[in-house]
């Protein structure tokens, strides 16, 4: 079978299984499933941009994740005037000492000559530029956070659509990931994967900390949405009319008494229905836009060249090129994408919650979808992030209604019964070793393998 049809394939497979849940369950979760398998995908592809494209292993996808759905607050949320107004003007004088002692640093390494009473010089600046921000920030700080804390306690953010969120998320990874790249890119591969956790769990820990900045752990909810509320949709006679009009021939046969009765319902669950078919609109246009980028991207002469990096850094080296450069910029790019997917993931929830943000789901599972799609081809990614998430959302109740089924064989009390019972809520990490497993063994480039175009 050729790429082409097992691409195909594929992804037939994979609209019959969003169908069967749609007829057997419910539509509504089948477009929550689909919802969040193109997010999935999305972070999916900004991985494989780094890992596929350039060899980079990065271990800190979480990290970017959460900027992405941090971005969401500091774009939607309203600012709370009270806390701008207990310590805002501390907070920015703050801001403003920490611009110096940067800036002051520059200075001094580069008029200064090398030396001690450079580094002498150096270290005075950064500890009394410390001293004095620091003393503003804690006011600051302490003001913002005990104003109301149960409701703000937090400075909000600028009031703007949501939507503005997905491409401030983008930058604000991508600019995260410009720091990184400094610092650690040059780096041995494993050296660089520890780099890249280990920010990831700094940037995941002030999140949750810095109640100033986020509201940490008390968490951030009622964020604005881009799509209409389920309630505004049931109180709007256009879209009854619309719900009455698909369902004509069932109403029509409904009794006068049960007839209100059942439109009421029909229109709640339209509603839902909407609101998910809304949200699927703007996730797949995102999608189909960094698809077809990434594509078009890969097959550029820069792809080519990145790909030559990542199979030989020597060799490309010696043709001139600047690896460290090179490798900075897909990071960047790779990152970027993945708080774009942050952010339309918060979007899609309507709260940012910091404590969600766990290595499991948003590292180890998006480096199983790149695997499992295909590491370097960007639809085999698209793939993976259906693949992977359907299993992981569906495995616990198929599971729990096989193991049912099978326990119910030997009869009430049974302690082996009663062990399956139990088991059932882990199966999704099993599936999940399993599927890995098998992906790697019969088919080790993943289900689309990368595809390298031949030139002559």
């Amino acid at each position: 079978m050729n790429q082409s049809a097992r691409a195909v394939t594929a992804f037939a497979v994979m609209a019959a299984l969003l169908a069967a849940v749609g007829f057997g369950q419910s539509w509504s979760v089948a477009l929550v499933i689909m919802n969040l398998c193109l997010i999935s995908s999305v972070m999916a592809m900004g991985l494989n941009i780094q890992w596929g494209y350039a060899g980079l292993f990065n271990a800190g996808v979480m990290g970017f994740a959460a900027l992405g759905g941090a971005s969401a607050v500091l774009v939607s949320h309203p600012p709370v005037t009270q806390a701008w107004a207990a310590g805002g003007l501390d907070l920015l004088i703050g801001v403003a000492l920490f611009v110096v002692i940067v800036a002051a640093g520059f200075f001094v390494r580069n008029r200064l000559p090398a030396g001690q009473f450079q580094r002498v010089f150096m270290i005075v600046v950064v500890l009394v530029g410390y001293w004095v921000g620091r003393g503003f920030f804690a006011s600051a700080v302490d003001a913002i956070e005990s104003v109301d804390p149960v409701r703000t306690g937090f400075l909000g953010g600028l009031g703007l659509p949501i939507i503005f969120s997905w491409l401030v998320g983008g930058l604000f990874a991508g600019g995260v990931a410009w720091l990184i790249g400094r610092i650690a890119l040059g780096l041995r591969a494993d050296y660089f994967a520890i780099a890249t956790l280990g920010i990831s769990e700094i940037v995941v820990a002030l999140l949750r900390n810095e109640d100033w900045l986020t509201r940490g752990v008390k968490n951030v909810t009622g964020l604005s949405r881009p799509v209409p509320f389920e309630i505004n949709l049931q109180n709007s006679d256009w879209f009854v009319r619309m719900i009455e009009r698909f369902n004509a021939r069932t109403l029509a046969v409904a009794p006068d008494v049960d007839r209100q009765q059942m439109l009421t319902q029909l229109v709640i669950e339209g509603s839902g229905i909407f609101v998910k078919l809304c949200y699927l609109g703007l996730f797949l246009a995102v999608t189909l836009l960094i698809l077809g980028l990434c594509v078009r991207a890969l097959n550029s002469p820069w792809g080519r060249m990145m790909r030559a990096i990542r199979d030989s850094e020597d060799a490309a080296a010696a043709m001139g090129k600047d690896i460290v450069y090179r490798q900075r910029q897909v990071f960047i790019l790779g990152s970027a994408i993945i708080g774009v997917a942050g952010a339309m993931l918060t979007t899609l929830d309507g709260q940012f919650t910091p404590s969600s943000y766990v290595p499991l789901r948003f590292t180890f599972l998006i480096w199983v979808m790149v695997i499992v799609g295909g590491s370097g081809n960007n639809l085999g990614s698209v793939l993976g992030g259906f693949v992977i998430w359907f299993v992981w959302v569906q495995a616990e109740p198929a599971s729990q209604f096989v193991l049912s089924n099978i326990a119910s064989w030997f009869g009430e009390g049974s302690g082996f019964a009663q062990w399956l019972l139990d088991a059932a809520p882990h199966m999704r990490l099993l599936l999940m070793g399993l599927i890995l497993l098998l992906v790697l063994r019969f088919s080790p480039r993943g289900i689309l393998p990368e595809y390298v175009r031949e030139t002559r």
